[in-house]
């Protein structure tokens, strides 16, 4: 009895420290070092069966011991599941990449591919496998969870790079002449409400603000348009809020509240305005009703207008998209944009240490969709196209000038 206390205190001092093969070892070693009865006592103090003391004893009586590096012989322990189920990787892999693979047959073509359904699917079919097991076998075969990637911006025209050349020699030349160059554009349209807005603000732990589970327009609330004027000389932005449509006639409204509010007095001697703009949307180079209405723009101011649009595909690099837009976002993130005068005050109050400032008005006009020019009125609109692509570059006139 006492040689089995000695052996069980031996063992409870090295237990911690040993791994499959050492135990393996240690309780073959002390069952001979105990004699007769030696394997019953190692398998009663360490509760290891006799097949493993055996194995223990027999390992260490080998003339070549198993490779220190190893714990057991090559092939020991459980066949990986892939090995016992021939098949099972391949037709896990098909079930991920029906597309690529050209099989238009499987069952999961247009579902979410959750490793659940997975290997639900891999069961149906007659394979033992669980989710956990499928997902151990989609990272051994290259796998892993990703999201999407937005590279892909449509047909590259092979004049790009010219004509993002063109605008910004446009621009250096429009501002060394001290005239004013503006990017116009409407930023995204927000409904107006208690609803939940993307971001994160300090809040007192625990009390996040509470606001409505569905998205769903508040007719009496209704939503805001904020279309946007970046002086590109003076870091200066404008935005006027409409509430009913953006339409060419509400963009132009807007350029024009800018320049009786702000453009003039900051340039009281100008002759011509340059606006860069997008190629699509209420200030598109193919809509009709934008030209029309900066015909009337430059009868009543008499500016000379210059319009340069990003080639098609491009909207991201529009100067008030990161210059004015973006730190708008920033400034609202996470409070709800509870009414049309909250909107208003915090586009107002956006502020960089770069100076950036933005003054913001409510713009509650009236602009019907569905407009339409005929080819009489585009005929009294004094455009000039420029000579490299003036589907792009063109200039209006005042009319009687």
């Amino acid at each position: 009895m006492g040689n089995e206390r000695m052996l069980a205190a031996k063992y409870d001092a090295l237990r911690t420290v040993l791994n499959e093969r050492t135990r393996r070892l240690w309780a073959g070693t002390e069952a001979v070092a105990f004699g007769r009865g030696g394997i019953a006592a190692v398998m009663r103090v360490t509760g290891l069966s006799r097949n493993t003391v055996v194995r223990g004893i027999r390992e260490m009586a080998q003339r070549s011991p198993l490779d220190p590096a190893r714990v057991r012989a090559p092939g020991g322990g459980r066949k990986a599941k892939a090995v016992l189920a021939p098949g099972l990787a391949g037709a896990l892999e098909r079930l991920v990449e029906p597309v690529s693979r050209g099989d238009p047959d499987s069952p999961l073509r247009w579902t979410c591919k959750s490793t659940r359904k997975l290997a639900g699917e891999l069961r149906e079919q007659g394979y033992r496998i669980s989710h956990t097991l499928a997902a151990q076998l989609l990272h051994e075969s290259g796998y892993s969870l990703q999201g999407n990637r937005k590279v892909r911006e449509g047909s590259r025209h092979p004049d790009r790079n010219a004509q993002f050349e063109h605008i910004n020699a446009r621009v250096r030349r429009q501002m060394r002449q001290g005239e004013p160059a503006i990017s116009v554009d409407t930023k995204k349209k927000e409904l107006v409400g208690d609803f939940k807005n993307g971001g994160q603000e300090w809040q007192p732990q625990g009390q996040p603000e509470e606001v409505r589970v569905h998205d769903f327009l508040d007719k009496t609330l209704g939503k805001a348009i904020p279309y946007g004027v970046y002086d590109l000389g003076r870091n200066v932005g404008w935005v006027s809020v409409g509430v009913t449509s953006d339409t060419a006639s509400f963009a132009v409204a807007t350029i024009r509240r800018w320049w009786r509010r702000m453009g003039r007095q900051a340039y009281p001697g100008a002759r011509s305005l340059l606006i860069t703009a997008d190629s699509g949307a209420s200030n598109g180079a193919r809509v009709r009703l934008w030209k029309w209405e900066l015909q009337r723009f430059a009868d009543q101011t008499g500016l000379v207008i210059h319009v340069c649009h990003l080639p098609p595909g491009t909207s991201k690099w529009n100067k008030i998209e990161h210059r004015l837009f973006s730190f708008i976002a920033q400034n609202w993130r996470g409070r709800p944009l509870l009414s049309h005068a909250t909107i208003v005050n915090l586009i107002a109050a956006t502020r960089t240490e770069a100076g950036l400032t933005v003054r913001c008005e409510l713009d509650r006009h009236t602009y019907p969709r569905d407009v339409k020019i005929t080819d009489e009125q585009m005929a009294q609109i004094r455009l000039q196209p420029d000579s490299f692509h003036g589907e792009w570059n063109y200039t209006i006139r005042p009319r009687g000038k």
